[in-house]
């Protein structure tokens, strides 16, 4: 595959057209997405205070595989990273399952924003239907897509900055109310302890919904880290991709602790975690319940309870915009890559004359826009039903990086070339990787989660038969 990408448009290369400030923006927002706001729920519904410990664990194995990603990335910038290392490095199946496993994962995360979105809009109006809410940002967000690389980057940028604002903005204000003992009375540090302690339901206790704890909640804690690998996706499009994406990707580590534990440390604090339900955002519950909180101008007392939890809506609806935008945009990369190595039908090649894959985008949107359909026939349902699926496909990608890079390694390493981004104890942290990735795999076959793991092999399998098919020739 050429490596070179050209800046001009209509040569049949991508244009490196994310700049510095797009790409630490595309990284950082990577990180803040529905899996935070809105599938804390569950999780803390199924372990408590211990899911903080849950999302600092599963960050640090993010972190690991997103230092791998970056090292190959790095080295070789071209387009549909983790398809092209894995055919380049591993094999021609390897090549094509990678590519065609994270094309259906980023459909399915689509189908899963757009869920998340309507149960934002149903905050405001409750009385339209998902589904209605998910046609018309699903038609708003393909349609800046289509427009040019700069565009996605500059509305990726702004998503961002609101989601990274608020998050902050929420963090400086939960302390106040701690602090300054505005809170309400449920308000207090030790909400964290003294309900059953920091683990009330055990690392792996079985109560009468089945399996809970810590380790039954691991499953969904996964999903919250999986647009993190965004940042690979965006090498053919960056430039000076040899100094932006490691300075994004050293960042993970840091926005993790931020974003998810510092959060998550005020959101239980502020609240009885047994308040905490699975149907809407804890961060909107919380603020809204507020109800002790008030300020007196010139008089008047005004309670800002309300107000708090619209604006906190509106930032987790911008959170979900985002990560849709995202996940329009590296489908369709990966689709164009795909393409190029003979893996994908050649028209999905073609560029407009703002060189954006078009045909890429409208193949994808097709599928992404089963969830309307999804979101009419079973909307109470539909979230859970595509989060768990997503997880799945998401371990299968994160398996196949934490191997390719391992073969990656062992190439240059033969071949005595040092490359510029070592990732972190290679290759202890490769098989760390690998080991917590399968044990995520059988606590969800024991959790509830079962039909997802069987899956896995039947869509493995899926994948096999259409690459025989298919039989893809090597370029």
């Amino acid at each position: 595959m050429n490596t070179e990408q050209k800046t001009e448009p209509n040569d049949g290369s991508l244009v490196r057209g994310l700049t510095n400030r797009h790409i630490q923006l595309i990284a950082l927002g990577g990180a803040i997405g529905t899996g935070l706001f809105l599938g804390i729920g569950p999780a803390a519904v199924l372990a408590g205070p211990s899911v903080i410990l849950g999302y600092a664990l599963a960050g640090i194995i993010a972190f690991f595989i997103m230092r791998q990603l970056g090292e190959m990335v790095v080295h070789e910038p071209v387009s549909g990273s983790f398809s092209h290392f894995a055919y380049k490095y591993w094999g021609n199946f390897p090549g094509f399952a990678s590519g065609w496993n994270y094309w259906i994962l980023y459909i399915l995360v689509s189908m899963a924003e757009l869920t998340a979105i309507g149960h934002y809009i149903h905050f405001w109006w409750p009385e339209i239907p998902l589904w209605v809410s998910s046609l018309f940002f699903f038609i708003v967000i393909n349609a800046l897509n289509l427009a040019s690389v700069k565009v996605y980057g500059e509305t990726e940028f702004w998503f961002s900055i609101i989601k990274v604002v608020a998050i902050i903005g929420m963090i400086v204000f939960g302390i106040y109310l701690l602090l300054s003992g505005t809170g309400g009375e449920k308000a207090s540090i030790s909400n964290l302890w003294n309900d059953g302690g920091f683990f009330p339901k055990g690392f792996f206790n079985k109560g009468e919904g089945g399996f809970s704890g810590l380790f039954a909640a691991m499953a969904m804690i996964m999903f919250s880290f999986g647009g993190l690998e965004l940042i690979g996706i965006t090498a053919a499009e960056a430039k000076n991709p040899e100094k932006t994406i490691p300075k994004a990707t050293n960042q993970v580590i840091y926005r993790i602790l931020i974003f998810y534990v510092g959060a998550l440390v005020i959101l239980f604090a502020l609240s009885p975690w047994r308040e905490i339900t699975e149907g809407t955002s804890p961060f909107v519950m919380v603020f809204q319940n507020l109800n002790g909180f008030s300020l007196n101008i010139f008089g008047n007392t005004i309670h800002f309870n309300v107000l708090i939890a619209n604006i906190l809506n509106l930032i987790v609806l911008t959170a979900a915009l985002s990560v849709y935008n995202s996940s329009v945009y590296s489908n369709s990369r990966m689709l164009f890559g795909l393409a190029q190595q003979g893996n994908a039908p050649k028209f999905l090649k073609k560029l407009n004359k703002n060189s954006v894959p078009t045909n890429a985008i409208l193949i994808s949107s097709c599928f992404a826009g089963i969830c309307i359909i999804i979101n009419k026939l079973v909307p109470e349902k539909a979230f859970e039903y595509l989060m768990a699926l997503v997880v799945s496909t998401l371990i299968i990608n994160w398996l196949m990086i934490c191997y390719t890079h391992l073969k990656f390694r062992r190439e240059k390493d033969r071949a005595g070339v040092k490359t510029s981004f070592p990732s972190i104890f290679y290759p202890i942290s490769n098989y760390i990787c690998i080991i917590f990735l399968l044990t995520i795999l059988v606590l969800m076959s024991i959790t509830g989660m079962e039909i997802q793991v069987i899956l896995i092999p039947i869509w493995l399998a899926f994948l096999f038969l259409m690459y025989k098919l298919y039989k893809p020739k090597a370029k």
